[in-house]
C-alpha cells in the first residue's frame, strides 16, 4: 500500500533541501521551504558535481542546465610547489565509461535548481531562522528563533547544514568535531590564458599549504567565466595574516606558484575572500520521530575528495525513494538510513584518511604523500581505485536508492 500525501517541511535551501523539494513535490507530496536569509541564495565559491550528483541531476531533469554554466572537469592535478614534482594525477578516464566531473559556482548549482523549485510552485517560507522542534505521536511543529510555532507538518527534513539546531533531534546525534585547518576561497575572473580549463590544479607546500584553481564556469548565463581559488590555512592564522598585510601574503603566495600572479591582482583585501571552516562528524542515525537528517547536517567532512554537494544531492534521492517504497514514516526513515549507510562511512572515512596528507601540520604524511604514494598512484588498479574515489563510485551509491547512473558517453 502506497503511502498517503504527507505535509513536509524542508529546513534550507541548500542544493540538499531544494533537490529533496522537487523529488517530494513530484511525488504528490505537500511541501514548504523554509530558509533563514530573507532572500534564498547560495554562499561559497565554487565545487566540483562528481557523476554522482550529476547522476542526481540528470534524473530530475537539469543535466543540461548545469553543464551550460559549468566546465567539464577530466582531471585533478597537484605538484610540489618547489620542485614541480607531480604529487596527485587523477584521471576520470582511468575507469571506462566516459565519467566526468563538472565544477560550478555555487550560485549556478542553487540557481538551477531554485529556478526548478518556482517553475513547479512549491511554496517558500524565507526569512525563518529554526532553532528547534516539537512532536507528538504523529506530528511536529518547528520552532523559530523568535520562539513562533509553525506546523504541524507529518515530516520535517533538516537540510541546514553542519551548523543544524534540529540534528540533535536525531535518535542518535553528534557535532562537528572542528578540524585544524580550513581554506580562504574566492571566485574570480578568469584570465585569458584559459589552459587546464578542465581540470583542478593544486600547488603544495608539505601538508601546510595548499593552493587551488578550479574552472568554474559560469554563476549565471551573462556572467563572466570564472576560476575559484583557493588558499588552505588554519583558522588560527587568519589574524596573523590579516597584520602581515595582503601583500605579503600575496607575494608568498606568488612565490610557490607565479601563475596565480594575475588573480592575486583581483584580490584588494582579504574581505575579497571566504573563510571556509571545516568540520568532521557523522550521525549514526540520521532520522528521529519525524525527521530526516539530509547533507551537512547529517555528515560532514573536509572537501578533500569533494563529495559534500553530492552527498547531498544523493540523500535527497535516497529519502524521496524510501517514502515512495515504505507504507509509513516510522519504516521509510530507518529505510532511507540504511540505503545511505555503507556509501556516506566509507567516503567519509576516506576523506578523514586523506586530511592529514594535504593539510596537517605533520611532516611524514606529506612525505610518504610525496614519496610513496605519488609513485604507487600510476601503478594499476591504483588510478582506476583514485578515479572510483573522487568520482564517488567506489561504492554503489545508486542501486539501494532506486536510481540507475547516467550513461556518460
Amino acid at each position: 500500500m502506497r503511502m498517503t500525501s504527507l505535509k513536509i517541511a524542508i529546513a534550507g535551501a541548500g542544493p540538499g533541501g531544494l533537490a529533496a523539494a522537487l523529488y517530494l513535490h513530484r511525488a504528490g507530496h505537500h511541501v514548504t521551504l523554509l530558509e533563514r536569509f530573507a532572500e534564498p541564495s547560495a554562499v561559497g565559491s565554487g565545487l566540483i558535481l562528481q557523476p554522482t550528483g550529476l547522476t542526481v541531476l540528470d534524473d530530475l531533469g537539469l543535466f543540461d542546465d548545469i553543464a551550460a554554466l559549468g566546465s567539464r572537469i577530466d582531471r585533478l592535478f597537484g605538484a610540489d610547489a618547489t620542485s614541480g614534482r607531480t604529487v596527485l594525477d587523477v584521471r576520470y578516464a582511468a575507469i571506462k565509461g566516459g565519467r566526468h566531473g563538472i565544477a560550478v559556482h555555487r550560485a549556478a548549482l542553487f540557481h538551477v535548481l531554485f529556478e526548478a523549485v518556482q517553475r513547479a510552485g512549491i511554496a517558500i517560507d524565507t526569512g525563518q531562522e529554526i532553532v528547534g522542534l516539537e512532536s507528538s505521536v504523529a506530528q511536529s511543529w518547528l520552532i523559530t528563533k523568535e520562539a513562533r510555532r509553525l506546523g504541524t507538518f507529518d515530516l520535517v527534513i533538516d537540510a541546514s547544514g553542519s551548523r543544524s539546531r534540529l540534528k540533535r533531534y536525531a535518535l542518535r546525534s553528534c557535532e562537528p568535531k572542528p578540524l585544524t585547518y580550513g581554506a580562504f576561497w574566492a571566485s574570480l575572473r578568469a584570465d585569458a590564458d584559459r589552459s587546464g580549463d578542465n581540470a583542478l590544479i593544486q600547488r603544495y607546500q608539505n601538508a601546510t599549504t595548499m593552493i587551488g584553481l578550479l574552472p568554474i564556469g559560469r554563476a549565471a548565463p551573462d556572467q563572466p567565466v570564472m576560476k575559484a581559488f583557493f588558499w588552505s590555512t588554519k583558522p588560527d592564522h587568519v589574524e596573523a595574516l590579516i597584520a602581515a598585510g595582503i601583500e605579503s601574503w600575496k607575494e608568498k603566495v606568488c612565490s610557490l606558484w607565479p601563475e596565480c600572479e594575475s588573480y592575486l591582482a583581483q584580490i584588494n583585501d582579504f574581505d575579497d575572500m571566504t573563510l571556509a571552516r571545516y568540520g568532521h562528524h557523522t550521525l549514526p542515525m540520521p532520522f528521529g520521530p519525524n525527521l530526516a537528517i539530509i547533507g551537512d547536517a547529517a555528515h560532514s567532512t573536509s572537501p578533500q575528495l569533494g563529495q559534500g554537494a553530492n552527498m547531498a544531492l544523493l540523500d535527497a534521492r535516497a529519502l524521496s525513494h524510501a517514502l515512495a517504497t515504505s507504507t509509513d514514516l516510522a519504516s521509510a526513515l530507518p529505510r532511507y538510513a540504511a540505503s545511505r549507510r555503507l556509501h556516506i562511512r566509507t567516503f567519509q572515512s576516506l576523506s578523514a584518511a586523506f586530511t592529514p596528507f594535504y593539510q596537517s601540520d605533520s611532516t611524514l604524511f606529506p612525505w610518504i604523500r610525496d614519496k610513496v604514494v605519488a609513485t604507487l598512484s600510476r601503478v594499476p588498479p591504483a588510478p582506476q581505485l583514485l578515479a572510483s574515489m573522487v568520482a564517488g563510485t567506489l561504492i554503489d551509491p545508486f542501486k539501494p536508492i532506486g536510481l540507475t547512473e547516467r550513461r556518460w558517453e
